[in-house]
C-alpha cells in the first residue's frame, strides 16, 4: 500500500497536507483498514481551536472508537459535511474525500516535526 508522499503523518495514523497557511487532515488508509467500516465521526466547529498533540474528534466503527489526534496548533476553517451522512467515505477515499478538518496553522514550520510518508510506512509496517 502506497502512502501519498505529499504530507505528513502521526505516529497516530493522521495526515497532515499543508496548502499556503491551511493544513488539511484525515486518517490513513491503515488506519481506515484497522477500524473497518466506520460508522460516525465527530468534529470540531468550525472556528474552534486544534492544538498539537491533542485530541479534536472521534471516529467510530463496529469494530472500535479512536480519537483524532491534531499534529498542528491553528483554528478550524472548514469540515467535511459529507462525513456526517457518509462516515463510509473515509474507507472508501481517506487521502481525498474522506478529508476530516482544515485548518489555518499557526506555525507552518510545525509540521517539519511530524513523519514522512516513508517514516510513517516503515514504522506501520508490522
Amino acid at each position: 500500500m502506497s502512502v501519498p508522499s505529499d504530507r505528513k503523518y502521526l505516529e497516530t495514523h493522521e495526515w497532515h497536507q499543508l496548502d499556503g497557511d491551511v493544513v488539511t487532515i484525515g486518517i490513513t488508509q491503515i488506519a481506515a483498514d484497522e477500524l473497518t467500516d466506520i460508522t460516525y465521526v465527530q468534529l470540531p466547529k468550525s472556528g474552534a481551536s486544534v492544538s498539537a498533540g491533542e485530541s479534536f474528534g472521534e471516529v467510530e466503527s463496529v469494530k472500535a472508537t479512536a480519537e483524532l489526534v491534531a499534529g498542528i496548533d491553528g483554528k478550524v476553517v472548514a469540515i467535511n459535511e459529507t462525513l456526517s451522512a457518509n462516515p463510509g467515505q473515509i474507507n472508501q477515499d481517506p487521502y481525498a474525500g474522506g478529508w476530516m478538518i482544515k485548518v489555518k496553522v499557526s506555525d507552518p514550520a510545525s509540521l517539519d516535526k511530524m513523519l514522512s510518508a516513508e517514516q510513517y510506512e516503515k514504522l506501520s509496517a508490522h
